[in-house]
C-alpha cells in the first residue's frame, strides 16, 4: 500500500524518518529553499500560500502526487498514539507506516479527534475570531454551486465541535473528490471577498474556512472515518490560549 503523508513546512524542523512522510515546503515560490521539495513545481498555487496556508501543499498533492492514500499533517502537529510528556516522547508516539497500514485497511479516512468548544458553536467561534461575513459568503457559494450540501453546512455551523487543522489521510479517490469540491468553493470565494485590508493573520482566511468545510463534506457523504489523537510538538500555553478565547467571546457579545 502506497501511503504519502505530506508535512507542511515553511522552515527547517524535525521530521519523522519513516518513508510514509513527505515534507513539502509550502509557499515556496520566490523563497529560498529549506532543503525540501517545494509546492511550486508542476500544477500549483504556491503564490497563494499567505491566504491558503497549508492548502497550497494540499493542492500540489492533488494535482501532482500519485499514491493509494494521501494525507496532510503539519511540521508541529502529527497523528500520534497519545500525547507525550516531553519532546522525545512526542516524537516516539508519531504514527509509522505499520500503524497507517493497519488503520487504512479498516477505514478510508483518518481525521483528528474533534476540537470541542462547549460554550460556542462552530459559527460563533469563527465569528468571534474572524470576519463572519466571509463564512456567510461561503454558505452562499455552497448554495449556488452545491445546494445539496447546504443542510450539511448549516448543521456543522450549529455544532460545538469540529475536526480541525486541515489534517487527514484519505483514500486517493475520496481525496480527489474532496479537493475538487473544496477548491471550487474556495476559488469562487476568493473572487467574491475583499481581503486587501486584512492583517497577516486574517489574510489566511481560506485556510481557516477550509477547516470547517471538511466536516461539511464528510457529513453530507456519510463518510465513515476514524478519529486519531493529534500532538502539538511544542509546549503550549493553555492559560494564554484560554484567556484569548474568552476575551474574543466577551468582545463579540459587546458588539
Amino acid at each position: 500500500m502506497d501511503i504519502k503523508i505530506l508535512i507542511a513546512m515553511h522552515k527547517p524542523y524535525w521530521i519523522p524518518s519513516d518513508s510514509v512522510y513527505m515534507p513539502i515546503h509550502v509557499g515556496k515560490k520566490g523563497k529560498q529553499s529549506i532543503g525540501f521539495m517545494g509546492d511550486d513545481t508542476g500544477n500549483n498555487i504556491s503564490e497563494k500560500n499567505p491566504n491558503y496556508c497549508e492548502l497550497t501543499g494540499l493542492y500540489w498533492a492533488w494535482k501532482n502526487l500519485q499514491a493509494d492514500y494521501i494525507g496532510l499533517v503539519h511540521y508541529r502537529r502529527y497523528f500520534t498514539y497519545k500525547d507525550g510528556h516531553n519532546n522525545d516522547d512526542k516524537k516516539k508516539y508519531v504514527l509509522q507506516y505499520s500503524d497507517w497500514l493497519n488503520l487504512l485497511s479498516k477505514y478510508d479516512i483518518i481525521v483528528p479527534l474533534k476540537r470541542k468548544y462547549y460554550i460556542e458553536t462552530n459559527y460563533s467561534h469563527y465569528a468571534h475570531a474572524h470576519n463572519k461575513l466571509d463564512l456567510d459568503m461561503t454558505r452562499d457559494i455552497i448554495k449556488e454551486l452545491y445546494p445539496e450540501y447546504q443542510d450539511a453546512f448549516d448543521q456543522v455551523m450549529k455544532q460545538t465541535s469540529a475536526h480541525m487543522f486541515n489534517m487527514f489521510v484519505m483514500k486517493k479517490d475520496k481525496f480527489d473528490t474532496y479537493c475538487k469540491w473544496l477548491f471550487s468553493i474556495l476559488f469562487k470565494l476568493e473572487n467574491r471577498i475583499e481581503i486587501s485590508s486584512y492583517n497577516i493573520t486574517e489574510a489566511r482566511v481560506f485556510g481557516y474556512i477550509s477547516e470547517l468545510l471538511l466536516d461539511v463534506w464528510i457529513n453530507k457523504n456519510n463518510i465513515v472515518y476514524k478519529e486519531v489523537n493529534v500532538t502539538f510538538m511544542e509546549k503550549q500555553n493553555w492559560l494564554k490560549k484560554g484567556t484569548k478565547f474568552l476575551l474574543r467571546k466577551v468582545d463579540y457579545t459587546k458588539n
